[in-house]
C-alpha cells in the first residue's frame, strides 16, 4: 500500500511502493465477526518502517530465503506499468470491481492516491493462511493499526535506522528524491518511529546481515507459538490430549 495518506472515516461492508502522495484510507468492518484468533496454520506479519530504513531490501531478502512466506499483493485500479504482471505486483481491477469488493467488506483498508484506488485484501490473506502459508505486509503505522484490529495474532515488526544521521545518508545516497522531499521524509520519520512501541519486535538495521538474521529469527519463533503449532499439527495435538487454553 502506498504511504503518506490522509485518513478518512471508516466505511462499512499492506504491493509495490507508489509515489508519496496525498490520499484517503478507510478500514472495513467484518460485520460483527470475531477477529482472527489463530485458527489458521499460516501466520501474518507486518513490517513497518520510516522511508530509508531498509524495509523493502530486508523483506525482499527474507522472501528469497523463505519460500513459506509470501508478500501480500494489493488491489489497485491504476493501469499496469511496463513489465508489471497481474497478480504479481498488484491485482489490477476496474474501479467498479474495486468498489464492489470494498462494499462487500473484502478489504482490511483502502486508499485513494493520485486518483487511483489501492487496498489490502483480507479475503486473500485469509485464503493464504488457511492453506498454511505465512503472509507478510509491508505497511505504514496507520495501516498496521487497522490490520491489528482485525487480526489479533498478527506479528508487528518495526525496522529502525541506527541513527537519524544514517537515515539521512541513506535517503540521500539512493538518489530518488529531491532535497526538499528528503527533508520532508526525515521530518515524517520522527512521528512514524514514535509508533514503534505498537509493534511486537524491533529490528535496528545497522548491519544488513544481522538485521536479516533477526528478521528470520522472529519468523521462526512465531511459527513455534502454541496457536501456530496446534493449527499446523491439529491431529497430533488431539492425539496427545493437548487442548487450546480457550477451550478449557
Amino acid at each position: 500500500m502506498p504511504n503518506n495518506q490522509t485518513r478518512q472515516p471508516p466505511q462499512s461492508p499492506a504491493g509495490a511502493d507508489a509515489p508519496a502522495a496525498t490520499g484517503h484510507r478507510a478500514h472495513s468492518s467484518r460485520g460483527g465477526r470475531d477477529p482472527y484468533l489463530g485458527e489458521y496454520p499460516g501466520n501474518l506479519f507486518m513490517v513497518i518502517a520510516p522511508s530509508g530504513a531498509g524495509k523493502s531490501t530486508l523483506v525482499n531478502a527474507l522472501l528469497e530465503k523463505d519460500e513459506a512466506i509470501c508478500l501480500s499483493i494489493s488491489y489497485t485500479t491504476r493501469a499496469p506499468r511496463p513489465k508489471e504482471t497481474n497478480g504479481v505486483q498488484y491485482h489490477f481491477v476496474s474501479v467498479d470491481e474495486f468498489l464492489d469488493r470494498r462494499a462487500q467488506g473484502e478489504f482490511i483498508e483502502s486508499a485513494e492516491v493520485h486518483g487511483n484506488y489501492y487496498a489490502t485484501s483480507r479475503v486473500w490473506i485469509e485464503e493464504q493462511m488457511k492453506s498454511g502459508r505465512d503472509v507478510l505486509l509491508e505497511i505504514d503505522w496507520q495501516g498496521a493499526q487497522q490490520v491489528r484490529r482485525q487480526f489479533r495474532n498478527v506479528v508487528g515488526i518495526f525496522i529502525l535506522p541506527p541513527s537519524l544521521e544514517a537515515l539521512a545518508e541513506r535517503l540521500t545516497k539512493r538518489g530518488q528524491d529531491e532535497p526538499n522531499v528528503i527533508t520532508r521524509r526525515l521530518l515524517a520519520a520522527g512521528s512514524e518511529m514514535a509508533h514503534a512501541p505498537e509493534s511486537d519486535y524491533v529490528v535496528i538495521n545497522e548491519t544488513f546481515t544481522r538485521a536479516l538474521n533477526e528478521l528470520q529469527t522472529i519468523v521462526a519463533a512465531t511459527r513455534l507459538r502454541f496457536a501456530s503449532q496446534r493449527a499446523r499439527h491439529t491431529d497430533l495435538f488431539v492425539q496427545l490430549g493437548i487442548h487450546s487454553p480457550q477451550a478449557e
